[in-house]
């Protein structure tokens, strides 16, 4: 059963996913602020094992402020950023919104990484702040 499934830009690499997600929330730390070149990522959090990924993805790795290593999972044909992975939470993998074939499903439960959030990101005031990564 897919319960939702996504692509890259190029439809180079399509997901799908069995599992509803974990947690949603929007990331405002300054890696995903560069990455993507806004002020957040809008993700859904999922067990790494209820996904199945077609296609070839690259990653780029980096330094967490944890610690631990960032793995940013991009198509390398179109580079479109869909996923992400830390190396402390392996069994957890997350998926950009924006990816996802009916991207209107996604509904942020969090905003994290709010310490980092610029000034001119206006954030849902109904939504609780993290200053860092709350605690899964």
């Amino acid at each position: 059963m897919t319960a939702f499934s996504g692509s890259c830009q190029c439809d180079a690499v399509r997901y799908e996913c069995a599992a509803e997600p974990l947690f949603t929330g929007n990331c405002h730390c300054r890696d995903c602020q560069k990455a993507t070149g806004g002020a957040y990522v809008p993700v859904l959090a999922v067990p790494a094992n209820s996904i199945k990924i077609a296609g070839d993805v690259k990653y780029y790795d980096s330094r967490a402020d944890s610690g631990h290593t960032f793995s940013r999972g991009f198509c390398p044909n179109c580079g479109a950023r869909l996923f992400g992975k830390s190396s402390g939470m392996p069994a957890i993998i997350a998926i950009t919104a924006g990816s996802l074939d009916d991207p209107g499903r996604f509904k942020p439960a969090i905003d994290f990484y709010t310490s980092s959030a610029q000034p001119w990101d206006h954030m849902n005031p109904q939504l609780p702040k993290f200053p860092k990564q709350p605690k899964v």
